[in-house]
Parts: structure tokens; C-alpha cells; sequence
């Protein structure tokens, strides 16, 4: 078999920007040409993105892309390309791989397998492809293969499985590659951002290229593209059930190309990076995508003093630091398509500055310790910073509400109407701030919050992006330890300090958020086994009684409350600002989990505890 140059490149593409998608392949291939690569792959559906969702259905846009296919073609001469899009056939929309080798395309493969599952509802846009299929297409007035294809170059026989087709046993595509004796596969991948998810694939593409006995290349798409999801822009190559090659997750370029040569020899390959780092990598890659790609001038935050806002101002700052480290200075500026200056020779907190203004919104319940943990950490940061009594606001709604039903409001008998609207007062003034400033407003809920409907609709939930919603309150409070360390952000010392607590009732309640709920890291464990697992409250306890050092009685309590708050709060749930995934699951119920808004609340289930 001939030692050839192979190539794969990421993109971070945007669904209806069909100018740039199309520019920023062109601009990968020029690359590749120039590194005298002969065989280059794109991720699945390159051409339009993955996350063009309902557009998929409609007859015109699947014609538009295949309408760029045909601008690309002739593009692509001295060189073999594959590249992703969706092709209609009648009624049906195949996700496809369209195989170009010198200016002419040679096939087209399709997609056998759809994801289904987690954030994936890839069977409602398109139809698998059969087994062994294969039709003839009209293209630009020929007919060109299409279906269940493999192909030739210089001796090297290869395939392609389409990202979910991989994840597939012993029904994926790979079984019948092999029969058919192929000495390379392509995985042309969309595969979503999840912390250590890299572990998983990693794992995937070194046992087939030993059980395929092939060279494997996987290529995943780059960036938040549209929204919710982010892409990772992993390119992997292994052989012999053995990594040879990896590059760096989560870039912050428009576009990135790996070659390597086709030999059974190690190349480069970039270390995994911790779980935290992906963590704070995603954040700030997907923060900075979704403020460009929304066309607004920076970010507004409610910055209370407490680890969930603080965790997102970080983000924020990290957002520009490993954007200038990675771009440029100038680089960074150009590509966030706002006009920023810089005259100091701290250019990161300056454009901190510009882009992040952050406001502590104290009432009488609040302490100076949350304040001072505030205004530390924003004037580390070079965010501007603004603070203010909402006390006026309070007391006026208030005293209409006693007014109008001809009595006082007292902690005793309204401690969450008291409660809610200092969180709710909060919101009209922060938006006008992000409004005056065309900025995005930061929601600040997490996980952990969403699960029980710890969090005032309208209050900590406003915004227009929720950043950390998709992380437990466990894993923030963690990871703020760590970053303060590695990230060497000392303005944390002071928000490490503090006990969570939402500071809503008056300072001599005691008030902390797990003396309100249950220890942060019993509910990610009854999380993981309900949510995640889709486990009854009867397992949950059967399975924790096991794992956790807790009294029965009052773990059966605490999944009482899990499950009783879980049902009822799912109105909320469906209200909450969108949100990246970032974690193995998440409770978006647009993206991850689907509930009943109204339902029985599990109390048949509950029930059953106190049975045994």
C-alpha cells in the first residue's frame, strides 16, 4: 500500500451563513493543497452545518446545499475531497458524503444509522440508507453512484462510516468495509461536546482500527454552532488498535486541517487535558461563538458574589484570554466583530472591560462578605462593575401586594413570596443594562437548581443564555477551588470562602442552599441515577443505600424531595434560557430530557418507600 498524505478538517460553521461555510471549506482545502495532502476529509453535513434542525425538512434548503456542492467542485483540483451534506431524493433526505476527487464527484455516500438518543432526533429530519444500496443520482447532468459506496486512490481501497454509524456493534457499516477488504475508514463525524467524551472515542476509533484491521480517521465538526451544542474538532487517526495521531480539542480558529501520513507510526498527538480545563475550554469557545455569531457587543451578568455568577464571570475572562492566546490580539478583535480598542498594556483586562459589565444587586438580606466577594473578583477580572440597592423595588411591590388584600406580608407565612421578589426584582434593571449596552444577558442557574426548581422564574433565570445550566452545583463549587489555582484567578479566594446560599431571607435565618434543599452531592447522585439512568425512585434507593454513609430515613427523604420537586418544576425547565451541553446529560428539555409538564408527581412511586 502507498504512504500517502491524508488530511482531516474541522470547521466551525453557522446554518444559512452558506457564503462563509462554503469560503471556510475552500480556505481548508487551500490549506491541504498546499501541504500536498492527497485524500481530505470534512465532518458530516460541512456544507450547511449540523444543526440547521426543521431546515432539513424543507425541498429548498437541501437544494441549496447541493447547489454549493456543485460551486465546490470544480474547486477541487489535485486533490480528493469528502465533504458532508443533506441530499433530498423525492421525499426523503439522506445525510450524506459526497466524494470529489479532481474536480469531478465520483459518489456519494449515505448515512445508515441515525442518532436517536440525548440531544440527537436525527430521525425526524432524515432516512437511513440501506445495507449493500446503491442507485445512480443525476449531478450537473450525470449520473454519479450513490448509497452504500467505497472508493480507490493509488492502491488504497477506503470507506466511510458517518459518525453514528460507528457507535452501531455488530450491526455498523465498518463489519462490511472490512469484508470488502478496505485498508482506510473515515469517520465524518457531528458528534457534541461532553466533558471526557474524547476517553469514549478514543477508545471507539482504536478498537475498530484493530477489529477492522485498517487505518481509522475520525473528524468532528468545531465550535458552538448553532446555539446549544458545541463540537469539539477532534481529529483522530489510529491503526492497529493504536492512537497515532490527535490534535487539540475546542480551537478557536474558523477552521483547522491535521495531516498526517498513512504509515503505522506515532505523529503528533496533543495530551487529553483534564476534565476541568474542557470545561473552562467549551465555556469560553461556546461564550465566544454564541456573542459573534448573535452579533451583540458583549455580556451583562448579575454578579452576586456567589460561585454560580462568578463561575460564568470567570468563563467570560477566560473567553478572551485563550481567544487572544490562540488568535491574537488583533486576531481575537476581528473575528468577535466588535469594534474594541486597546491602549493599555493589560489588553485582556481591558477587553474584559468592554465586553463584560457585571452589577451587585443587594437588599437588606444581603451581607458584605457577598459583596466584597463581588467587587474583588470583577476588579480582578477588569470587568466593569456597578452596585445597587433594590430595597425601593422590593418594598414597592410589596406594599401594593398588602394593600390590595388588606394585610402585612410576614416571613412566618409568606417566606417564598417574600422571597421571590427580590430575585424577580432584580430582572427589569439588569435588562436594561444589557439592553443599553446590546449586550447578552448571563442567566446564572445550574444544574443541580434546575433539577428541583431551586431558582425564580423571571429572576436568576432571566437572560438570554444560561451558560452553566447543563453543570451540577457539586462540580462548580469544585472547580472553583481549581481554577483559582490552575487558572491563576486570586480574585476567587474571597467566593471560595463563602457558604452557597441565595440570600433572600433575612441574615439572621441562616439561610444556605443545602440547608434549603439537601447536600449538593446527594442530589448529583440521585440525579445521575433518575435523570441520567432513568431509574424509579425504588432503585434510586436500593442503589444509594449501598453508596452513600446516610440514614435510610433521611435518604428516603431526600428522594422524596428530589422527585416531588423534579415533577413539579418542570414548567420551569421549559422556560429556562438555552443552554450549552457540556456534561454526559442534561435536563434541557428541548435538547436532552423530555417531561410531562403536568403529571402525577411519582406518588404511586413515593409511596412505595415508605414500604419498605
Amino acid at each position: 500500500m502507498a504512504s500517502i498524505k491524508i488530511a482531516g478538517a474541522t470547521l466551525n460553521q453557522t446554518p444559512l451563513d452558506w457564503t462563509g461555510n462554503l469560503d471556510r471549506i475552500k480556505k481548508a482545502i487551500e490549506q491541504s493543497k498546499a501541504d500536498e495532502v492527497e485524500l481530505l476529509c470534512f465532518p458530516e453535513l460541512a456544507i450547511t452545518g449540523y444543526g440547521a434542525e426543521d431546515l432539513f425538512l424543507s425541498y429548498w434548503f437541501p437544494q441549496r446545499a447541493l447547489a454549493q456542492l456543485e460551486n465546490l467542485v470544480p474547486f477541487c483540483t489535485g486533490i480528493t475531497v469528502a465533504v458532508g451534506l443533506p441530499i433530498r431524493i423525492e421525499d426523503k433526505v439522506y445525510n450524506t458524503m459526497a466524494l470529489i476527487e479532481n474536480a469531478e464527484l465520483k459518489g456519494i455516500v449515505a448515512k445508515q444509522f441515525m442518532a436517536i438518543d440525548g440531544v440527537h432526533y436525527e430521525f425526524r429530519w432524515f432516512t437511513p440508507w440501506l445495507a449493500h444500496e446503491i442507485i445512480s443520482f443525476a449531478f450537473m447532468g450525470q449520473e454519479v453512484p450513490f448509497g452504500d459506496l467505497t472508493f480507490h486512490h493509488k492502491g488504497i481501497h477506503y470507506g466511510f462510516e458517518i459518525c453514528e454509524d460507528a457507535w452501531r456493534g455488530k450491526s455498523r457499516p465498518g463489519y462490511r468495509l472490512c469484508q470488502r477488504k478496505v485498508d482506510l475508514i473515515f469517520n465524518p463525524s457531528a458528534s457534541h461536546f461532553a466533558m471526557k467524551k474524547t476517553l469514549e472515542r478514543k477508545d471507539l476509533i482504536e478498537q475498530s482500527s484493530l477489529l477492522f484491521d485498517c487505518f481509522y480517521c475520525y473528524v468532528n465538526l468545531l465550535g458552538n454552532e448553532a446555539g446549544r451544542m458545541i463540537f469539539d474538532g477532534e481529529i483522530l487517526l489510529a491503526k492497529n488498535g493504536e492512537l497515532l495521531a490527535r490534535n487539540q480539542l475546542l480551537s478557536f480558529e474558523d477552521f483547522q486541517v491535521r495531516s498526517f501520513y498513512l504509515e503505522n507510526k506515532k505523529q503528533e498527538i496533543a495530551p487529553i487535558q483534564p476534565k476541568e480545563w474542557e470545561f473552562a475550554q467549551a465555556s469560553a469557545l461556546g461564550l465566544f461563538d454564541y456573542l459573534r455569531k448573535s452579533k451583540s457587543r458583549g455580556f451583562v451578568l448579575s454578579l452576586s458574589g456567589g460561585a454560580d455568577s462568578s463561575t460564568i464571570a470567570i468563563l467570560v475572562a477566560e473567553m478572551v484570554k485563550r481567544g487572544i492566546d490562540e488568535l491574537g490580539l488583533d486576531g481575537f478583535i476581528s473575528k468577535s466583530g466588535i469594534p474594541l480598542t486597546v491602549q493599555s498594556n493589560q489588553p485582556e483586562k481591558e477587553l474584559v472591560g468592554q465586553l463584560l459589565v457585571t452589577a451587585y444587586q443587594g437588599t437588606r438580606n444581603s451581607s458584605f462578605d457577598t459583596l466584597h466577594s463581588a467587587q474583588t473578583l470583577a476588579k480582578s477580572l477588569g470587568a466593569k462593575f456597578y452596585s445597587w440597592s433594590i430595597d425601593e423595588e422590593v418594598d414597592s411591590y410589596t406594599e401594593k401586594i398588602e394593600k390590595a388584600i388588606g394585610r402585612k406580608l410576614t416571613w412566618e407565612q409568606d417566606d417564598l413570596t417574600l422571597q421571590n421578589i427580590q430575585a424577580r426584582s432584580r430582572s427589569p434593571i439588569i435588562w436594561m443594562l444589557a439592553n443599553l449596552n446590546n449586550a447578552l444577558l448571563l442567566s446564572t442557574s445550574n444544574r443541580s437548581e434546575g433539577d428541583v426548581g431551586y431558582a425564580t422564574m423571571d429572576g436568576d433565570t432571566s437572560g438570554s443564555i444560561s451558560p452553566i445550566a447543563a453543570v451540577d452545583k457539586h462540580f462548580i463549587l469544585n472547580w472553583l477551588l481549581w481554577a483559582e489555582k490552575n487558572l491563576d484567578r486570586p480574585g476567587l479566594a474571597a467566593v471560595n470562602a463563602l457558604t452557597p446560599t441565595a440570600e433572600l431571607r433575612p441574615i439572621e435565618r441562616t439561610q444556605t442552599d443545602e440547608k434549603d434543599l439537601m447536600p449538593y452531592p446527594v442530589i448529583v447522585e440521585i440525579e445521575r441515577l433518575a435523570i441520567r439512568d432513568r431509574r424509579s425512585p425504588l432503585d434510586v434507593f436500593y442503589l444509594l443505600r449501598e453508596e452513600l454513609p446516610i440514614d435510610e430515613e433521611i435518604l428516603k427523604g431526600y428522594i422524596k424531595k428530589f422527585f416531588r420537586l423534579w415533577s413539579r418544576n418542570q414548567w420551569k425547565r421549559e422556560r429556562f434560557a438555552p443552554s450549552f451541553h457540556l456534561d454526559e446529560f442534561n435536563i434541557d428539555p428541548k435538547t436532552w430530557y423530555r417531561f410531562p409538564i403536568l403529571s402525577g408527581g411519582y406518588q404511586e412511586e413515593l409511596e412505595q418507600l415508605d414500604q419498605i
